[in-house]
């Protein structure tokens, strides 16, 4: 891996929140993702499980994590089952975990081979009354691809009938939701990385700058300060191209006058980074630029306040729907008649506002957290509002990303990224 190593009481702390949150008497089994064919014998790059990861630190393909709490002998308590390295894996691949190199990843000290998996695995349920399974109930999920996981699960269930089959995902959607200190200091990491990202196409961007050449700018900055790379599909979006809310083709020359939106992010040790900039192609911003860009600037900070302990997400986003509201009247773009008229499960705002303003964001950049509940301090949100305006050729939206703290304002792990119209402008002369 690229990140330097991370400590294993990372991960040590994070198994012992989920074991607390376990029923007596059972285990709980977490899965590596597959590595995914493309034709032929190529291959997607691997991409850990972030559950595994989570809890393990272990980022490699064919590992399974068991935490059996309860189990009568102590070796059985929490183990790996990893592929077993060798001198051939070793000359064509690169060297795979030792027993050794796992435990100091980990913390754990019992360590199988992928073969000993089924004899270990049936000892163990002879002694367990329940087992914790992890599916994807992320509120966003569409997986169509039968997964590594979900393989496993319906062999296991075949196999072992009589158990009773409980749910990881309730415990983990809370957990990993509320971010530890170390976890912080990664996403700052990320955060920082993306920073140096920006910065560097500052200096770049003119008039005649293909969107793919910006992307590549951000790509050599990313990898060369150790980052996986980027944490999602990036958006460079110049023109009309920022009002496609998920635009990721980034292949249109940038012209003279227009604004280039730019949502990319750093990955770094699996966590995630999310930001959103613009950029005048030109270097200035016009005037109505920068009067929409500062409206959407004001809505970003404003609703970054509201990021507290208590506040209920469903209830923010109406809030923040109002104060896009006033800055779309002052803007000229929607009437007193349309908002008193309004839908209200389709305020007069989304004509231009269209999606929400912010999500939790860690080890996934739409991360795990229940949506229903309080937010409490250790979250981490972005905060991403959009004005998109078609008919005048340009759409701005501007994110950065916060944790929620016990008392006070978030603390924004971007604060040190240009935002302002002044500052951008003067960076890029």
């Amino acid at each position: 891996m690229k990140y330097l190593p991370i400590d294993n009481k990372l991960f040590i702390k994070n198994r012992k929140k989920f074991v607390a949150k376990m029923k007596p008497n059972s285990l709980a089994i977490f899965n590596s993702n597959d590595i995914y064919p493309v034709s032929a014998d190529s291959t997607l790059p691997f991409a850990q499980h972030r559950d595994i990861f989570y809890l393990s630190g272990v980022d490699q393909e064919e590992s399974i994590l068991v935490i059996f709490p309860d189990a009568p002998k102590e070796e059985h308590r929490e183990l790996l089952f990893l592929k077993e390295t060798n001198e051939k894996i070793a000359i064509w691949e690169g060297e795979k975990l030792t027993k050794e190199m796992a435990l100091a990843t980990s913390g754990i000290k019992s360590v199988f081979w992928l073969q000993e998996m089924e004899s270990v695995l049936f000892e163990m349920m002879t002694q367990t009354e329940n087992v914790y399974i992890n599916t994807n109930e992320h509120y966003r999920a569409n997986v169509d691809t039968e997964t590594r996981e979900a393989r496993f699960v319906k062999k296991l269930k075949a196999q072992y009938p009589g158990h009773t089959y409980l749910r990881s995902q309730p415990i983990l959607q809370r957990l990993r939701s509320v971010k530890e200190a170390e976890e912080i200091a990664l996403i700052q990491q990320a955060c920082d990385i993306t920073e140096k990202g920006f910065k560097r196409i500052l200096g770049f961007v003119k008039p005649g700058v293909w969107e793919h050449e910006i992307e590549a700018e951000f790509t050599h900055e990313f990898i060369r300060n150790r980052a996986n790379g980027f944490a999602y599909t990036p958006i460079i979006a110049s023109g009309n191209n920022a009002n496609v809310l998920h635009y990721i083709l980034n292949n249109n020359e940038c012209k003279e006058g227009e604004l280039i939106l730019m949502d990319v992010g750093a990955a770094y040790a699996n966590y995630s980074s999310d930001m959103t900039r613009m950029v005048p192609v030109s270097g200035k911003f016009t005037e109505r630029q920068k009067e929409v860009y500062n409206a959407v600037l004001r809505v970003k900070d404003a609703a970054a306040k509201m990021l507290v302990p208590g506040t209920i997400w469903a209830e923010y986003h109406i809030e923040v729907g109002k104060l896009m509201t006033e800055e779309l009247l002052a803007l000229g773009l929607i009437s007193k008649e349309a908002v008193k008229n309004e839908d209200p499960k389709w305020p007069a705002y989304k004509k231009y506002f269209m999606h929400g303003t912010s999500h939790h964001m860690g080890l996934d950049t739409h991360d795990y957290g229940v949506l229903t509940e309080p937010m409490k301090a250790g979250m981490v949100f972005t905060v991403e509002p959009g004005i998109y305006i078609p008919e005048e050729g340009f759409g701005i939206r501007i994110e950065d990303d916060y944790v929620i703290q016990e008392k006070g304002e978030p603390f924004n792990l971007m604060a040190g990224i240009p935002i302002t119209v002044e500052e951008i402008e003067a960076l890029m002369k």
